[in-house]
């Protein structure tokens, strides 16, 4: 089977509903705004995308196997804060040149801590990993003594998010492509991925097969920490600085991305080009919603609702839409 044939076999019935939600937000979009789109536009929200993306890649994985991670918006913070303040705490000599990497690495010990308990110690993972969350920003709150960090992204940092290594694409978004071609492969050509949806599907069945569930477990948590640092390290070199709470606006977000592309929310079936999907039009009705505004027509009924509040409100909508619609269907490999 060759990569055309494996990016043919992403297109099931929601990843098309998904594109086809894209096209059509694109248009509306278009009618409140010309601008909308322009080539320059397009590629400035496959841009902010690609921070969503990172974030959904790992934690993809953690909901096929029919699990939650809801220690991404502090994790991020992690990623961007250690970073920023490598040469703090390793000093100049290594701090620099090793800020990404050491950023990543917190991502990644936090992500190992959460796949350690949902794992081997059987806790449920929507509570310990919202647990680890508050951990986190205790740590981060100590280590800022409550201030805004005043550290700044290293110039490798900067020229990662904000750069462009291949003309006209940026670096966030080539790197998302990277990641993206390789988690691909990885679900569809290697044992991890197999295992992967059949642990979604039923793990006692693969723990008797013989398999060490466990250890798959814990390795998609590691990702999934290492993505959400990962994309913290962007987002920091982006803004040029960290900052704390930087990663609360990326929960909600990635969840209704990752469902909207079809990956059920009960683990054993989902497609990556359908998360790309379900990120894109995230991204689009975010931007679409700060361009056209619907909120203020609430105001005549006397509901006055910031921007912010009324994206939540959106997103958490189209959550409960979107397990209404696929939560209820059987498991099955894919």
């Amino acid at each position: 089977m060759g990569p055309v044939d494996i990016i043919l076999r992403q297109f099931d019935r929601a990843t098309v509903i998904a594109f086809a939600c894209i096209v059509v937000l694109l248009f509306i979009g278009a009618l409140a705004e010309p601008a909308f789109l322009s080539p320059k536009y397009l590629v400035q929200q496959l841009h902010v995308a690609s921070f969503l993306g990172v974030v959904a890649t790992g934690v993809m994985l953690v909901i096929l196997l029919g699990h939650i991670d809801l220690s991404i918006p502090w994790t991020i913070g992690v990623g961007g804060m250690m970073a920023t303040g490598a040469a703090g705490i390793l000093g100049p000599e290594l701090g620099v040149p090793l800020a990404i990497p050491f950023g990543i690495s917190c991502g990644a010990a936090i992500g190992f801590i959460n796949g350690l308990g949902v794992a081997y110690l059987r806790a449920p993972a929507m509570i310990f990993t919202l647990g680890m969350n508050a951990v986190a920003q205790g740590l981060m709150v100590y280590h800022t003594g409550g201030f805004a960090p005043q550290d700044r992204a290293t110039e490798f940092m900067r020229e990662l998010a904000v750069g462009h290594l291949v003309p006209g694409v940026p670096n966030p978004l080539l790197i998302w492509l990277v990641l993206g071609a390789a988690t691909m492969f990885m679900l569809n050509r290697t044992t991890l991925g197999r295992r992967i949806y059949a642990i979604g599907n039923q793990e006692r069945a693969v723990f008797l097969s013989g398999v060490d569930t466990r250890r798959v477990v814990l390795i998609c948590f590691v990702i999934s920490g290492a993505c959400a640092a990962a994309a913290g390290v962007l987002l920091a070199g982006w803004a040029n600085r960290s900052y704390q709470a930087m990663g609360d606006p990326y929960l909600l977000p990635t969840i209704a991305a990752i469902i909207l592309g079809g990956t059920n929310v009960l683990g054993g079936r989902g497609k990556y080009i359908g998360t790309v999907a379900g990120v894109i039009l995230i991204t689009i009705l975010q931007s679409m919603l700060s361009v056209v505004q619907p909120q203020r027509y609430f105001v005549q009924l006397g509901l006055d609702m910031p921007a912010d509040t009324f994206r939540q409100v959106v997103f958490g909508l189209v959550i409960i839409a979107m397990l209404l619609l696929y939560g209820r269907n059987q498991r099955v490999t894919a």
